[in-house]
């Protein structure tokens, strides 16, 4: 298979400006190493292992499994890293290209607003052309890397997972809970995958407020409408069980909040749509995301009644 063009920044910034296609996986070089100042700069499809290799040749400690599969990927999550290291810790500064075509760069001391915004924001302020990461932040992750604790209850099909994040001193009691509530509402739990996930300051729409315990939670969901009913039932009600720990919700990933749960854990999330519609009001960047998040807020409350 031939080897992609890289895509270059004025091209980038011509396609957005344009409204054109692009290809984004074009933006996967790693464009340079500055070792004095221990900084390494790539782009954002470049993959995880690519970095690996280029920082640790021939180092199998350097082989650690991550959440994302790209630095871009993982930058629009803010994903935790391979050691629960929000991915925003390992960021010195981002060129990124804006809504109305133009090219910046941004960090915590230049742009900290809009950069704030963009890390853990989902590629709805811009697209991110390159990161500049930290290489001993990264070298940290690696040595400290650890795999989620598997905890398998029973055997079963399991095809709906949720992310939770509960305090780590309300774990055991929580995940003992969770098991009798989906005996109680006849949803097999088949596993629960466990790992500790650090705080950060740094993003505006900020899932890791403190540290977390992440409780990835495979649940089985047999077909039928009933069945259906009561999944959606008992992923509420784990939702509700894990904001009254202390705890909360992926955002990234877990649809099945209500407006009334979202904003008990993302209150912010009102003001970070405010800042999207004044940064893109003509809505160039729109993903499946945004839409939901924006019928989330949108959506009223509604009385509901039984039929004697």
């Amino acid at each position: 298979m031939l080897a992609t063009t890289p895509m270059s920044a004025l091209e980038l910034c011509d396609a957005i400006r344009s409204a054109k296609p692009f290809d984004a996986s074009r933006l996967n070089r790693i464009l340079g190493l500055d070792a004095m100042h221990g900084l390494l700069e790539v782009q954002a499809a470049t993959p995880w292992h690519a970095i690996a290799a280029e920082l640790r040749p021939g180092d199998e400690r350097a082989k650690v499994q991550t959440t994302m599969a790209t630095v871009g990927e993982s930058i629009a999550r803010n994903a935790a890293g391979p050691d629960g290291t929000p991915a925003v810790n390992h960021v010195a500064s981002l060129a990124v290209v804006t809504p109305d075509g133009e090219l910046r760069r941004v960090s915590r001391q230049k742009s900290r607003d809009l950069f704030a915004l963009i890390v853990g924001g989902y590629g709805l302020f811009g697209i991110v052309y390159s990161v500049t990461l930290r290489i001993a932040t990264l070298a940290r992750a690696v040595e400290r890397a650890t795999r989620p604790q598997e905890m398998t209850f029973q055997k079963c099909r399991a095809n709906r997972e949720l992310e939770l994040l509960i305090p780590p001193e309300s774990l055991d009691a929580f995940v003992a809970e969770t098991d009798t509530r989906c005996s109680d509402w006849r949803i097999p739990l088949q596993s629960v995958s466990i790992r500790q996930t650090s705080r950060e300051d740094d993003s505006y729409l900020r899932w890791a407020r403190r540290d977390f315990t992440e409780l990835k939670l495979a649940l089985a969901e047999p077909t039928g409408l009933g069945a259906r009913v009561r999944g959606a039932q008992l992923r509420h009600e784990l939702i509700d069980a894990a904001i009254e720990a202390g705890g909360s919700f992926h955002i990234a990933c877990t649809s099945d909040a209500t407006r009334e749960q979202t904003e008990a854990c993302y209150p912010q999330l009102k003001s970070f749509l405010a800042e999207k519609r004044r940064l893109d009001p003509q809505e160039r960047l729109v993903n499946a995301w945004y839409l939901h998040q924006r019928e989330v807020l949108n959506s009223k409350p509604c009385e509901v009644r039984f039929g004697n």
